[in-house]
């Protein structure tokens, strides 16, 4: 009875894991649709805006629809912000560099962001981490 109790648990604990995760591959072959609509929204400017509403328009509803279809599957961004603390746990530092008025560890750029899929990490958000040193007093 115990071992066809397990079984049975082992199976459903399966299963939900299958639902939730399942469509990992897909989700991260998905992400870098959403890096060129990003892209593209960033260059638009006011001129371009007014000149091609339409096209501008149509690339903003395709970016709305992907975050909606991703929410929809439990994908979830990570957004860091410069100045924000680094955490290896969801960030990849692509560089290190000294910048004034900054502590070792802070956000100084960010390249591109990250995805979680549902409380797994999917892709972690690449950034810039500065590595200026802490400030000594004189003696």
């Amino acid at each position: 009875m115990a071992d066809t109790e397990n079984t049975r648990k082992r199976a459903d604990r399966d299963r939900r894991e299958a639902e939730s995760y399942g469509a990992t591959r897909l989700s991260r072959d998905l992400l870098p649709i959403y890096d060129n609509l990003r892209r593209a929204m960033e260059t638009v400017t006011d001129d371009l805006r007014t000149r091609e509403a339409g096209f501008v328009e149509g690339i903003d509803l395709t970016m709305r629809e992907v975050l909606n279809i991703f929410s929809k599957h439990g994908l979830k961004i990570i957004a860091p912000q410069v100045g924000d603390r680094f955490d290896p746990a969801v960030h990849q530092a692509m560089f290190e560099a000294p910048l004034p008025d900054t502590r070792a560890g802070d956000i100084i750029q960010v390249a591109t962001e990250g995805f979680l899929l549902h409380d797994r990490l999917l892709r972690p958000a690449q950034v810039g981490v500065s590595s200026t040193p802490a400030s000594r007093p004189d003696t």
